[in-house]
């Protein structure tokens, strides 16, 4: 049985030189981005936009922007020396209980609590497959729902799951931005005065809650940086390296593979804000003028009317359809990686044994069916998505401040000597762990 996260010699590859040659070795970030799309962009982003109006466009571009940097700098501590994840907060100083320190455990008490985000997530996706066949269910949806995707990721593998990423991505997209563009032929069309206000850096006191959860969860959220290093060593960025030497042909490798997790990180970086710009405006320009906050049973109703007021009533299937896709493709990623987190969590906790392929692969088969689950039934004891989603995103900053701790760390505790970074990189990195502290601590403030 083949690990794709073992280092060996043997499976050494050059690495891409041309532009062109690195695109074809994109991927990762077609993941991150299908696991962005739906709880971030759709639900989150459309409600700030329907709550503020435009006046928090800002927060939603300094989301997606400033967390960039610290995702690159994790996925390079991850290429250059093959640990996943949890096996880098486990390198972190701090008091150790049992086997691992207190950053993963941390880890695993946020996550915990992130359930009831994805609980928000199937939720969705039930309440869009009531209003197609109203005859069954929420409830009936939602475990349907939680069966299905566990089927799919029960034998899924890397190039699937990046696949189907891919194509849900570009097709929800292209019917948004449709979407934004004939908006502007109906009485609820924006000037650029109305964005301009947007990058005030103003944030209303009534907007503090949402924009912290829509700053967690849009953009690379705390998690998502983590989920982004399992995907970088499946697709291969840290295998094709090899395992660390002190040689030149190993640095010439290293560095050409972490340019071409860059380039992804980048494209999914232009992807994910493009998207997230569109959701908001469209929240913004619709929503907020009406009235209207997507909330409970009626949030897809009510988010529809982003697509029905700028195409007709008729384009309401369709965006069932698109919602169905996007929110179904965030499901489907999210249990994907989290299938990869929790047993790397039980192997840093001792309570596995991670590079035991069979085990892995029984624990990854445990997650896959028990996780979709427990989330259906966080919903349908719940029943408030919006809500379920926001808080999720409020606990993903709080796991962004985390990995910043980790990236601070292993760039000046556990650097190679080969790879430090030039001044702009630095600056680019600090100013990125700055704004996330700033726009943290503010929002904090804000809401006392």
């Amino acid at each position: 049985m083949h690990d794709l996260y073992q280092l060996s010699s043997r499976k050494i590859r050059v690495p891409p030189v041309s532009f062109i040659d690195r695109i074809r070795h994109l991927g990762p970030g077609f993941i991150l981005s299908a696991g962005i799309v739906g709880s971030g962009e759709l639900i989150a982003t459309t409600t700030l936009g329907a709550r503020a109006g435009f006046i928090t466009f800002w927060v939603i571009l300094v989301s997606c922007v400033v967390k960039v940097a610290v995702q690159i700098e994790f996925a390079k501590h991850t290429i250059l020396t093959g640990k996943t994840s949890m096996q880098i907060l486990n390198s972190l100083p701090g008091p150790l209980w049992g086997k691992a320190r207190w950053s993963v455990w941390l880890m695993l008490f946020f996550m915990v609590i992130k359930f009831v985000q994805v609980g928000g997530i199937i939720g969705g996706v039930a309440i869009i497959l009531n209003i197609a066949v109203p005859e069954m269910s929420i409830a009936f949806w939602c475990f349907l729902t939680a069966v299905f995707v566990a089927l799919l990721i029960f034998k899924g593998y890397y190039k699937m799951i990046e696949g189907f990423s891919l194509i849900m991505i570009a097709l929800f997209t292209i019917f948004t931005a449709l979407s934004l563009y004939f908006v502007q032929f109906t009485s609820f069309a924006f000037s650029i005065e109305d964005v301009l206000s947007g990058l005030t850096f103003h944030l209303p006191k009534e907007a503090v809650a949402v924009a912290i959860g829509a700053f967690g969860i849009t953009g690379v959220s705390g998690e998502e940086i983590i989920y982004y290093n399992y995907w970088c060593l499946e697709k291969g960025y840290a295998r094709y390296t090899g395992p660390e030497e002190d040689s030149v042909a190993w640095r010439q490798r290293a560095k050409g593979w972490i340019k071409t997790m860059y380039l992804d990180a980048f494209a999914a970086l232009v992807t994910y804000t493009v998207v997230t710009a569109l959701f908001y405006l469209l929240g913004a320009s619709v929503l907020y003028s009406q009235g209207k906050i997507p909330e409970g049973y009626e949030m897809i109703e009510i988010i529809s009317a982003i697509y029905t007021e700028s195409l007709g009533p008729g384009a309401k299937t369709v965006f069932l359809i698109g919602a169905f896709l996007v929110l179904f493709s965030t499901l489907f990623a999210s249990l994907a990686a989290w299938t990869r987190l929790f047993p790397d969590i039980f192997g840093q906790t001792g309570w596995i044994d991670f590079h035991d392929m069979k085990q892995r692969k029984r624990y990854i088969a445990i997650c896959a069916w028990t996780f979709p689950i427990i989330w259906a039934i966080l919903f349908v004891f719940i029943q408030l998505p919006v809500v379920m989603i926001l808080s999720g995103g409020i606990v993903g900053s709080f796991i962004l401040f985390l990995i910043v701790f980790a990236v601070i760390h292993i760039r000046y505790k556990q650097k190679h000597v080969h790879f430090i970074p030039d001044l702009k990189y630095d600056t680019f990195l600090w100013l990125s762990i700055l704004s996330i502290f700033l726009v943290g601590i503010y929002g904090l403030v804000k809401l006392m």
